[in-house]
């Protein structure tokens, strides 16, 4: 009835009336197509591996919502239900952005394209004579690039010798990263007190030796130590600290470690490491907590020989593994393992670096580690002396480390890992692993991990 009187009215009415009647449906036409936007939602989309737009919600003005009744008065058609439903239909809930998920997608894309040659490299972080050939490194030239190019290296580290002035080592260390296909981890010792490269070479504030704030007790001095070298260290461009130490004093006090340690107490130990980290970590800096399984009780050198510690595993789950296990939870990115030998565990001498039942049996497995586990140094005595440099090597990467640091000979190392992978002795995905952990941490800030 309704609309047989509208077209009654309709056949009465003037030119005019006419004409205001088809701009007054033109107007709700345009209305309900910008209505219908509200229906419409894009979620973000991946532009190449890197980058994500996301799009918002479209919401109307009030004169929109005037016009609405303006149209409906003249028309006489209520169409408001169909608006409201509109507006109130929830939209496509906006997928969340897994952080994680990108970045193991960035790391699998990098490693895809690698050659084998250049994963071997991968593993390996060395001095810049390691692979130059020079006798000291102190700048970074065409013979850098050459030598990154040929070997593109996981990372290098700098030591005393390296470090002339703060103008020098910076343009060195800034050249070095210019020249590298991949990200480089430029490391360093900076422990606080007698080992600290940096701030002894450049005459920089030295946080003192980490016992003495150990005897403090307060866990803001370790942090607050940290995040002081940290910041000299970040703005040098040194992007990875070989620090902090997490052994543990033994009750004497008689080993390699009397000022290096917090002290001997577990528990005090466990916080100023955890303290530590987050003082690096708060100023940009990777800090790597060492020597695993903790070589307190060691009383000889193992930069000089074989140091035996007869504890059973048992033992090292009651003190000597707790700092470790603190700095696990506290998110550490990288732990070093250590040259000592345990033969309670393992049943021989071999040297933890080199031994599977205590990197995949107890760091790997019962301690659910899967960050970075590097070598302590491979050039140290306890290694040179029994092993050549590529057995080393060998026997690190099958024991379960991902990074091995300053073999002896770096040449006869890389090529005896190369073969090894060639030959299966050592897989390809094996090798694959270790370079996902690595490039896990060095692609994390591309994604804003």
């Amino acid at each position: 009835m309704k609309i047989e009187e509208t077209e009654l009215e309709a056949e009465v009415m003037t030119e005019e009336e006419k004409r205001e009647l088809r701009r007054q449906r033109r107007k709700k036409n345009q209305l309900m197509a910008r209505i219908s936007v509200i229906i419409v939602l894009l979620i973000f989309v991946a532009v190449g591996i890197l980058s994500v737009a996301l799009l918002k919600d479209v919401l109307f003005s009030q004169k929109k919502q005037e016009e609405i009744v303006f149209i409906e008065e003249e028309s006489g058609e209520d169409f408001s239900s169909d608006l409201e439903e509109a507006v109130n239909t929830p939209l496509e809930e906006e997928p969340v952005f897994d952080e994680k998920q990108v970045l193991d997608e960035v790391v699998e894309a990098v490693i895809s394209e690698m050659t084998l040659e250049e994963k071997v490299a991968g593993v390996f972080l060395v001095r810049p004579e390691d692979i130059t050939g020079v006798d000291v490194a102190v700048q970074a030239g065409e013979g850098t690039k050459t030598a990154l190019e040929q070997y593109p290296v996981s990372g290098l580290i700098y030591f005393a010798q390296n470090i002339k002035s703060a103008d020098q080592f910076k343009e060195m260390l800034g050249n070095t990263v210019s020249y590298s296909k991949y990200p480089l981890f430029l490391a360093v010792d900076e422990e606080g007190g007698e080992v600290a490269r940096l701030a002894k070479s450049l005459n920089l504030d030295n946080v003192g030796p980490m016992k003495k704030i150990g005897e403090s007790g307060d866990p803001a001095r370790a942090k607050e130590a940290m995040a002081s070298v940290g910041t000299y260290l970040k703005d040098h461009g040194v992007n990875l600290n070989f620090a902090p130490v997490a052994d543990i004093l033994d009750e004497e006090e008689k080993g390699s470690f009397q000022s290096r340690s917090f002290g001997k107490d577990a528990a005090l130990v466990s916080n100023m490491v955890t303290a530590s980290l987050e003082g690096l970590k708060e100023t940009g800096i990777i800090g790597c907590v060492k020597h695993f399984p903790g070589m307190g009780d060691g009383t000889e050198d193992t930069h000089e020989q074989m140091t035996v510690i007869d504890k059973t595993k048992e033992e090292l789950y009651q003190k000597e593994l707790l700092p470790f296990a603190a700095a696990i939870q506290s998110g550490a990115e990288m732990i070093m393992v250590g040259h000592a030998s345990y033969p309670q565990i393992t049943g021989d001498n071999t040297p933890a670096s080199l031994s599977k039942e205590i990197i995949t049996d107890i760091l790997r497995a019962e301690m659910e580690y899967n960050g970075v586990v590097i070598t302590d140094a491979l050039n140290m005595g306890a290694i040179v002396e029994y092993y050549g440099a590529d057995e080393a090597a060998i026997n690190a990467l099958k024991a379960g480390a991902d990074l091995l640091l300053m073999p002896e000979d770096f040449s006869l190392a890389y090529k005896g890992v190369l073969e090894a992978v060639r030959e299966g002795t050592i897989s390809e995905e094996r090798i694959d692993d270790c370079l996902k952990r690595i490039f896990r941490i060095k692609y994390r800030d591309s994604v804003g991990s």
